[in-house]
């Protein structure tokens, strides 16, 4: 059971929590995909093949953070540097990466939010400060949430990603509370629910899709949608 009294702050994570990602990656790389095909056309041929695009995306998932570590968590580098190399091996100019990255980031904030996201965060935000704790890129201000969040902490800042518990241990920092006084909701079991337990904090487990819970640790408190998540703090 959630002990409501206790919390002093939420923790969200973003990504499949407050909206579905999949949809919304499918629309950024389409976007990518345009802007290649006007500025870039042989990278957007060679984008065109899952083969290469999986060879190119594993190269730099493995030796980026062998030349810069300090980009390991970072995925917008990682996007970067994987539209460079493209560019790079389709014999066009490297130069136009950024700007094609911009095409691509700028779609991946344009989220459909899950039903009543707004309202349960807006509601929320009322009574705890906030927090947006996320191992993605996504920018809280463009997807159009930043009114709610008090602080963002993203894997990219803070050099380490959930499930590690130090990058829980930033978020309480940043809301001002002890890890103790925080719960920490998400989708994710392993990168949410148990990182957030073994940082000391409650949590609550957003499974939409009744999946099982695998770990040895205590179930937590589960609900399948956000609109429940409001209906147990009140």
């Amino acid at each position: 059971m959630i002990n409501v009294a206790q919390i002093q702050a939420i923790s969200f994570d973003l990504d499949d929590t407050l909206w579905p990602i999949g949809p919304t990656i499918e629309r950024a790389e389409a976007a990518l995909h345009a802007w290649l095909t006007v500025h870039s056309p042989m990278t957007a041929a060679l984008f065109s093949s899952a083969e290469a695009l999986r060879d190119i995306r594993e190269y730099i998932r493995v030796e980026l953070p062998k030349k810069k570590p300090e980009l390991k968590h970072d995925l917008g580098a990682v996007r970067l540097e994987a539209i460079r190399l493209a560019m790079y091996r389709a014999g066009e100019n490297p130069l136009l990466a950024k700007q094609a990255y911009q095409a691509f980031y700028a779609a991946r904030n344009k989220v459909d939010l899950f039903s009543c996201c707004r309202e349960v965060l807006s509601a929320l935000s009322a009574r705890y400060p906030l927090a947006a704790l996320s191992n993605g890129n996504a920018d809280i201000q463009l997807v159009g949430l930043g009114a709610y969040f008090k602080v963002a902490v993203s894997a990219r800042e803070a050099k380490m990603a959930k499930p590690d518990s130090r990058i829980f241990d930033l978020t309480a920092q940043k809301l001002g509370v002890h890890n103790a006084h925080v719960l920490h909701v998400g989708d994710d079991a392993t990168m949410d629910c148990l990182g957030a337990w073994r940082a000391g904090m409650q949590t609550v487990w957003v499974n939409r899709s009744d999946a099982l819970w695998l770990h040895d640790a205590p179930q937590p408190v589960t609900v399948s949608s956000l609109t429940e998540l409001l209906t147990l703090l009140s």
